[in-house]
């Protein structure tokens, strides 16, 4: 690429991050007008779709004008177009996001927008929609499944289990996670990973806690029941187990669900390599799955458990059904970062780590400090 088109695509990402959300909203706005029917395509808040928009397009004029990466971004927009077939998206719309992007695009460089940028921008943005369009087009799997929720049950006030049979064969690798929306919030996609593996049987099993102002985890929560079906889109994730290498998990609440996923595959291996779990929660009555791990660990010599809680009591409001003692479960009190960290030197282990983003951060940081290779250290994205 041209010097003078680099120029061009940093002095636009420049002006798009000088008011990204007037950008977004303006981008929206544009399309909207030019089919109203676009609209209906989203849900009621398009907060987290104008924020992922955003990331996009600032993504994409970083990486064009770069030496390298072009192979990653194509796969990248490839996957973005696969994706968004679950809002309903028609490859006649690529043409009108085009069409806004460029609107708006001239309007914020005003007075630099002459035809050579107008060119340079043009071919940036074909490339954007014909890569998401061409995917789109011949994608061979199914843009939405659908799933029938048959038993749900709390395990306390704010965590529940739901289990769900798909009417058809779902596609997605142990410890990925899918896309879902729920009928209490439609067009409201959520990732949830399953805490089992795929099987022929279509079968699912989700962990969700309520979060705090989440609408859809406190509606699962609390609201969903026995025949309610879920949507479900694309599978995404790469955390995966290679058998040349020992392994340690660290799993913080829910974040559990796609490591024993992994770990109920592994538990059907004669070659699964010797595994080291931690798994935490505030309080450890909290540690809601540790008599399934024991019972994994109990016919495959290959798993240690070490249970991990930052209070050494429970309050009176929760009721463990087993401690971590009657168990017969190491139990540790601290964080999970400090206490993975004390607990032994991992510089030759792979590393899976799944849970809250804050947790996810703190733990990758020390053990990359203890001495941990960056590139040996698995977690899903972190937002």
């Amino acid at each position: 690429m041209a010097s003078h088109s680099r120029h061009t695509l940093h002095h636009l990402r420049t002006a798009v991050n000088r008011q990204p959300d007037r950008f977004v909203t303006n981008v929206y706005t544009r399309m909207f007008a030019i089919d109203p029917d676009l609209r209906d395509l989203f849900g009621v808040s398009m907060a987290a779709q104008q924020i992922a928009f955003h990331r996009v397009i600032d993504h994409v004029l970083e990486a064009i004008p770069a030496e390298s990466g072009h192979a990653d971004l194509v796969e990248f927009l490839a996957q973005l177009g696969r994706d968004h077939r679950k809002f309903g998206v028609e490859p006649e719309h690529y043409h009108v996001m085009y069409t806004a992007l460029m609107g708006e695009f001239a309007s914020l460089m005003e007075g630099y927008w002459d035809e050579e940028a107008q060119q340079t921008v043009s071919q940036a943005m074909m490339l954007v929609t014909g890569v998401m369009r061409g995917a789109a087009e011949t994608a061979t799997h199914p843009a939405r499944w659908t799933a029938e929720v048959v038993e749900k049950y709390r395990i306390s006030r704010d965590l529940a289990v739901v289990r769900l049979i798909a009417h058809a064969p779902l596609t997605f690798n142990v410890g990925q996670y899918l896309e879902v929306h729920i009928p209490q919030w439609p067009k409201q996609w959520r990732n949830f990973s399953p805490s089992i593996p795929p099987n022929p049987a279509g079968e699912l099993e989700f962990h969700v806690r309520a979060i705090q102002g989440g609408t859809v985890s406190s509606a699962i929560v609390s609201e969903t029941s026995v025949g309610d079906v879920w949507t479900l889109s694309q599978s995404h994730g790469t955390l995966h187990v290679d058998r040349d290498r020992p392994v340690l998990m660290v799993a913080g609440g829910t974040g559990l669900a796609p490591l024993r996923a992994l770990l109920i595959e592994m538990s059907k291996r004669a070659d699964s390599p010797p595994t080291h779990i931690f798994y935490g929660m505030r309080y450890p009555g909290e540690l809601y799955d540790l008599s399934v791990l024991r019972r994994i660990a109990a016919t495959n010599p290959w798993l240690q458990v070490t249970a991990v809680s930052e209070e050494e009591r429970d309050p009176w409001w929760i009721t463990a059904v087993a401690t971590p003692a009657e168990l017969g479960i190491d139990h540790e009190i601290g964080t999970l970062a400090d206490v993975v960290v004390g607990a032994g030197n991992w510089e030759d282990h792979q590393v899976l780590i799944a849970g809250s983003a804050q947790m996810i951060e703190a733990t990758r940081r020390k053990l990359i400090i203890a001495g941990v290779r960056a590139s040996r250290i698995q977690h899903d994205p972190v937002y």
